[in-house]
């Protein structure tokens, strides 16, 4: 039965996925993953309307793709949705499988370096390739990671999803006046934070992602420059077999100001985007223009 105040439509949806969930465990994991990227693409993206999202976000800041590259992505994009969702949801296995990727890219020693030394960083990354990957591995190595997320809305999927997050490692920090305080604590005793910058934030910066205005929150950034706090941009990229991940470790941004350094992290994700189309989370709506536009028409009226 719903709990009081829940929606029982919520309730249902829950007890769907938490059965389609406990079947798939039983298969290894190398079926297993592959089996709910094909699920997510080919029955739950047409039918909870991620499809059509897909196509109305890459019709507005990819115009020049042609058909059949947009129906690539189109079962690309959701099937990766669902390998990282069933590979969080794999605990052990899945830390296993990535616990000792090496760290690449130009920012791999200067991680390693504030790691020793104990400096606070905060880990960038977005809805891409399986963002959990970095975070598992560092822990792996003994790096003090921890996370701020923002809770499902769906109550009764949040409480396991909190569980199966959890178990990749801890702390974890719920978005809201209680999280943001823990987390500023952790970081300022020499942690690592991850966040995830890619999502649309009404009242955030009106920064450019792929050329169009994608307001974006500067929290990230403005933590950076108040702890002196390193702000490096990392990603864990799915390989051509669709099990195993590179982590790539970008460059820390320079400290100038907030608004030119989550610039220049948009711009970090989306260069690696434009290389691997299928990673990212395209069912975001990122841009959100009929928004804008209203509110634009809003600030400028008589």
């Amino acid at each position: 039965m719903a709990e009081k105040g829940k929606s029982r439509s919520d309730y249902i949806v829950n007890l769907l996925i938490r059965g389609m969930f406990r079947l798939v465990m039983l298969f290894p994991y190398r079926i297993r993953v592959p089996l709910i990227g094909w699920i997510m693409a080919r029955i739950v993206a047409p039918l909870a309307g991620y499809t059509k999202r897909i196509r109305g976000n890459l019709a507005y800041v990819c115009p020049e793709l042609d058909k059949s590259e947009v129906e690539r992505l189109c079962f690309e994009v959701p099937d990766n949705a669902g390998r990282t969702l069933i590979e969080i949801y794999s605990g052990k296995e899945f830390i296993d499988r990535v616990r000792d990727i090496p760290l690449g890219g130009d920012g791999a020693q200067a991680l390693e370096q504030a790691h020793q030394e104990s400096r606070p960083v905060i880990l960038v990354t977005g809805h891409f390739g399986n963002y959990d990957v970095p975070r598992a591995a560092l822990i792996a190595r003994g790096y003090r990671v921890g996370a701020i997320y923002m809770p499902m809305k769906n109550v009764f999927f949040n409480k396991h999803y909190e569980a199966a997050i959890s178990t990749i490692g801890t702390p974890l920090f719920p978005r809201g006046r209680k999280g943001l305080g823990q987390m500023l604590k952790f970081l300022r005793s020499g942690g690592m934070t991850g966040f995830l910058v890619d999502q649309h934030m009404a009242h955030g910066a009106p920064l450019t992602y792929f050329g169009k205005v994608a307001p974006t929150a500067l929290s990230a950034a403005e933590m950076a420059l108040k702890y002196d706090a390193l702000l490096v941009p990392i990603y864990g990229i799915r390989a051509e077999n669709g099990l195993d991940f590179t982590i790539q470790v970008d460059a820390p941004i320079a400290h100038t100001d907030a608004e030119t350094m989550t610039q220049a992290l948009n711009d970090s994700l989306e260069d690696l985007v434009r290389k691997h189309m299928g990673q990212w989370f395209w069912i975001h709506r990122r841009w959100k223009p009929e928004r804008q536009r209203t509110r634009a028409a809003a600030n400028t009226g008589p």
